[in-house]
C-alpha cells in the first residue's frame, strides 16, 4: 500500500474521530449558521452580494467555530466535560472549548425582524423577510429569504430658512450635507448628518447644543419612490442651546487630585492669558503657553477645546486631564474654563528583557534598564537614562561562533517646545519638541576586534498634522574608534584582501545635519487604501570639507587627528496598503536609497552603509548576505577567514509585496516575493561586479515565499519561508534559479529554504 493510501486511512479516522454531533442529546440539533437569499431580479449582483454580506453579519446566534473545516473547540468542550471547577479538564473546557450551539437557540422571528429594520433603515421601505429551517441528520441550518423592493431616493433637502442665529447656523452647513440629492435614504446617514451639523456648530460657538437639537423630518408620500428630508431646529430646544459663548477666565490646575474639593482661585497665578493655581509649585506657569489654545474673549470652539486636551497629555507628566466649562449666569454668554492634571509619579525606573532570533543564524538577548524624570526642571522636560547589555550568539561553519556582545549607555532630555532664537507652535493638537541625545555603546566582536561609538545630535520634530511629522537634527556626531583588533582578524584582511573586512574597523567620525518627513494614515482601518512615505536627508562634513578643500586621497583633511567623513545621504521608503476584501489585504513596499561620499571620503562609512536580505528584507536569503551587485565571495577567500563580513553598499533599491489573508482566529497567512539588492557607488578591484552601472536590473536578486502570523494582540509573532528565485551571484545565464525548485529533495531544502522567526510585519 502506497505512502498516499496511508495518509487518506488515517485522515479519515482522525476526521470522524473529530465528529462533534455525536455527543448530542436526542432530538437536538446542531446550528451550522445562517444564510440569506436576496431575491430581486433588479438589482446589481455586486449590489446583492454585498447586501447578501451584510445581512448574514447580523444573525445571531453565531455557529460554532471551525478551524480547516473543523469544530476543534467544540470537540475539546464535548471531551473535557467536567463537573470540577478545578484542575486542568476544568481548564481546557472552559478556556479552549466552546459549547454547542443548538438550533433551539434560534429566534427566527427576531432574526427577520433585524433584517427587514435594517433594510428599511437603507431604503428598502417595502422589505420583506421569510425565514425557514433546513435540517440534515443532526445539524440544520437557518435560510432567510429577503425582498428588498423598491429603493427610496432622496429627491430634495432643505434646511431652516428662519432667522435666528441658530437657524443660520444650521443651514449655512449645508454645502457640506452629508445627504445628497440623488442618493439612497439611509437612516445613519441622517444620524452621522446630525453629528456632522453639531460639530459644525460647536465651531462656532454653540457650546449647548446637541445633535438630539435637531430633527430629519422624512416626506415618502410621494410618487416613484422618493423622499423629501427636511432639516429643522427642535421647537423646544433651551435658551442655552440658541447663544453663542465666549471665554471669560481660564485655570489650569496642575497637580490636582480627587482630594481636592476647593476650586482655590484666591492662590491663582495671572501668566499671559490664563491663570495656573499650584500652591506647591510643581510646575512653572510658562509650560502651558503652548497648551492652552483657548483666549479670554475667543467664540468657544471645539476644535481648540479638544486640541488644548490633546497637548495637555502630550506634555507628558499628565496622566489625566479633565475639563470644565461653567456659565458664569444663566443670562449670560460667557464661559469660564477649568483644566484639572493629575501628575504621573515624577521618576520611575523600568526594566526589561527581550529575546530575538534572526534567519541570520542570531539568537540573543538585551537587557534594558531605563530611569526616567517626567518633569526634570519643573518645566515638563523629559529626562531618560537608558542602560543595557546584550549578547548576539552567532552561529554556523562560516562564523565560527564570534559573537557580538555589546553594552551602552544613552541619555537624552527632551522639552516640549521649541528652543531657539525663533517662536514656533503650529496651531493642532500636537506639541513640538526639542530633544537632545547623547550616546556610548561598546560593541566586542569576541575574538575578532572591538569598537568604541560615541554620538549626539539636537534638534527639533512637530507635526503639522495628524498624518505627518518633520524631525530636523541640527546637528548630530558619531565617532566610532576601532580597539583590540585580534591578529586573527589582521591576518584574514591581509590574506583575503577584502575591502569590507577592512572597512569594519576603520575610524568613523561623521557630523552634520539630517531632516526627514514622514506622512502616514495607515492607522485609519476605514480606508481602502493607505499610504506610508518617508524621506530622509543626511549630510556630513560637507561645508567644513569645503572649506578646508578636502580631496582624497590627494589631500586627507582631519579633526582629532582623525579623518571625517564627508558624505550626502538620501534614503526614502514608500509603502502602499490595499484592501482586497474584508479579510485581505495587499501591501507593497519600495526602498530608494543612495550615499555619495565625496572630498575627505571615497567610500561611505560602515555605519551609514546599506544592508539587504534577511527577516524584514529580502526572506529567501540569508541577512545581509546579498551584493553588492554581482559579487560573490570566491571560495579562495571563503578558505582564508573562519568568518564572512557582512555585505554592504552606497546604494540600495528594494522591492515587497504580500498578500496578508486573515484564515482564521488570530491565524493570518502570507504569499510574498521580495527583489533588490545593494551597490558600490564606485568600482573596487577587490569586488569585481560590486559597483552600480547600467546593467544594475540585471544583478537584482528575488525570492519568493508563504509565512503565518499570529495576532496575539499585544504582538504580533510572524514566521516566514522564502527560497531564492533569482541569485545575481550566479554566472552571467544562470541567474534565474525558479526552474530549479525542487521541495521534495532534501539537498535543495538545505540549501535553499530560510526560516524567518521575527516580530511584528515585516513593513
Amino acid at each position: 500500500m502506497s505512502k498516499l493510501s496511508y495518509l487518506y486511512i488515517l485522515t479519515i479516522i482522525f476526521l470522524s474521530g473529530c465528529s462533534t454531533t455525536k455527543f448530542l442529546a436526542p432530538g437536538q440539533k446542531l446550528y451550522t449558521g445562517g444564510q440569506v437569499n436576496i431575491v430581486d431580479k433588479t438589482m446589481k449582483k455586486s449590489d446583492s452580494k454585498a447586501m447578501k454580506s451584510e445581512l448574514e453579519g447580523l444573525l445571531r446566534p453565531k455557529p460554532n467555530g471551525k478551524i480547516l473545516g473543523l469544530r476543534v473547540k467544540l470537540w475539546i468542550y464535548e471531551k473535557t466535560k467536567t463537573t470540577k471547577k478545578t484542575g486542568l479538564r476544568h481548564y481546557f473546557n472552559s478556556h479552549f472549548g466552546e459549547p454547542p450551539v443548538l438550533l433551539s437557540s434560534v429566534d427566527l422571528n427576531k432574526n427577520s425582524s433585524i433584517l427587514q429594520n435594517t433594510l428599511q433603515n437603507e431604503s428598502y421601505f417595502q422589505a420583506q423577510i421569510t425565514a425557514d429551517t433546513v435540517i440534515k441528520n443532526k445539524t440544520a441550518k437557518a435560510v432567510y429569504t429577503a425582498t428588498p423592493g423598491p429603493a427610496y431616493i432622496i429627491r430634495k433637502l432643505a434646511f431652516p430658512a428662519g432667522k435666528d442665529p441658530v437657524d443660520t447656523a444650521v443651514a449655512g452647513t449645508a454645502g457640506q450635507s452629508l445627504l445628497k440629492v440623488g442618493d439612497k435614504y439611509n437612516l445613519n446617514v441622517i444620524k452621522d448628518e446630525r453629528i456632522r451639523i453639531d460639530a459644525r456648530l460647536k465651531e462656532e460657538g454653540f457650546y449647548y447644543f446637541a445633535p438630539e437639537d435637531l430633527i430629519m423630518r422624512v416626506d415618502s408620500t410621494g410618487k416613484d419612490h422618493h423622499v423629501d428630508i427636511y432639516v429643522t431646529v427642535k421647537n423646544t430646544i433651551s435658551g442655552l442651546a440658541r447663544n453663542i459663548y465666549s471665554i471669560r477666565n481660564i485655570y489650569v490646575y496642575p497637580n490636582y487630585s480627587l482630594k481636592d474639593t476647593s476650586l482655590k482661585l484666591d492662590s491663582a497665578v495671572r501668566y499671559q492669558w490664563y491663570n495656573v493655581i499650584d500652591p506647591k509649585n510643581t510646575v512653572r506657569p510658562f509650560v502651558f503657553k503652548n497648551t492652552v489654545l483657548l483666549h479670554p474673549g475667543d467664540v468657544y470652539n471645539r476644535t481648540e477645546h479638544n486640541s488644548s486636551l490633546n497637548r495637555f497629555i502630550e506634555l507628558g507628566p499628565f496622566k489625566f486631564v479633565k475639563n470644565r466649562f461653567e456659565n458664569i449666569s444663566p443670562d449670560s454668554s460667557k464661559l469660564d474654563v477649568y483644566y484639572f492634571l493629575t501628575q504621573y509619579k515624577r521618576k520611575s525606573l523600568q526594566a526589561e528583557v527581550t529575546a530575538r532570533q534572526t534567519s541570520a543564524n542570531f539568537s540573543g538577548t538585551q537587557f534594558n534598564l531605563t530611569f526616567r524624570n517626567r518633569n526634570t526642571f519643573k518645566g515638563a522636560e523629559l529626562f531618560t537614562l537608558n542602560f543595557f547589555v546584550s549578547n548576539d550568539l552567532q552561529f554556523g561553519h562560516t562564523n565560527n561562533n564570534h559573537s557580538v556582545y555589546q553594552f551602552g549607555v544613552e541619555p537624552s532630555i527632551s522639552w516640549p517646545r521649541i528652543i531657539g532664537p525663533f517662536n514656533f507652535s503650529p496651531d493642532n493638537a500636537f506639541i513640538p519638541r526639542t530633544i537632545l541625545r547623547g550616546g556610548y555603546t561598546l560593541i566586542d566582536r569576541t575574538g575578532l576586534y572591538r569598537l568604541n561609538s560615541f554620538n549626539a545630535s539636537i534638534g527639533y520634530q512637530w507635526k503639522p498634522s495628524l498624518h505627518t511629522q518633520h524631525t530636523l537634527d541640527l546637528f548630530g556626531v558619531t565617532y566610532v574608534d576601532a580597539a583590540n583588533i585580534s591578529q586573527l582578524y589582521r591576518d584574514s584582511i591581509k590574506h583575503t584582501r577584502n575591502p569590507a573586512l577592512a572597512h569594519v574597523i576603520n575610524n568613523q567620525f561623521t557630523f552634520g545635519p539630517s531632516y526627514s518627513y514622514t506622512f502616514t494614515n495607515t492607522t485609519e482601518d476605514f480606508r481602502t487604501n493607505t499610504y506610508y512615505w518617508m524621506s530622509r536627508l543626511s549630510l556630513s562634513g560637507n561645508l567644513y570639507g569645503i572649506l578646508t578643500g578636502a580631496d582624497t586621497p590627494r589631500r586627507v583633511t582631519k579633526i582629532f587627528n582623525t579623518p571625517f567623513n564627508q558624505y550626502v545621504k538620501i534614503e526614502n521608503e514608500f509603502r502602499f496598503f490595499h484592501k482586497l476584501g474584508p479579510n485581505n489585504k495587499l501591501a507593497t513596499r519600495l526602498i530608494v536609497d543612495v550615499g555619495l561620499p565625496y572630498g575627505n571620503s571615497t567610500v561611505m562609512p560602515y555605519s551609514q552603509q546599506f544592508f539587504i536580505a534577511g527577516a524584514n528584507s529580502l526572506r529567501g536569503f540569508q541577512a545581509r548576505s546579498v551584493g553588492p551587485g554581482a559579487y560573490n565571495v570566491p571560495d579562495s577567500l571563503r578558505k582564508g577567514t573562519s568568518f564572512l563580513p557582512d555585505e554592504s553598499g552606497d546604494i540600495k533599491i528594494e522591492a515587497n509585496a504580500e498578500i496578508r489573508p486573515k484564515l482564521f482566529s488570530i491565524v493570518e497567512g502570507a504569499l510574498f516575493v521580495d527583489a533588490g539588492n545593494i551597490w558600490l557607488l564606485r568600482s573596487n578591484k577587490y569586488v569585481p561586479g560590486g559597483a552600480f552601472g547600467k546593467n544594475f536590473i540585471n544583478q537584482i536578486a528575488a525570492d519568493a515565499g508563504f509565512g503565518l502570523r499570529f495576532n496575539l494582540t499585544v504582538l504580533i509573532l510572524r514566521t516566514d519561508i522564502g527560497f531564492p528565485i533569482i541569485k545575481p551571484s550566479l554566472p552571467a545565464g544562470q541567474h534565474i534559479v525558479i526552474n530549479q525548485i525542487d521541495f521534495g529533495s532534501s539537498k535543495w531544502r538545505g540549501q535553499n529554504l530560510i526560516f524567518n522567526l521575527a516580530i511584528g510585519y515585516p513593513f
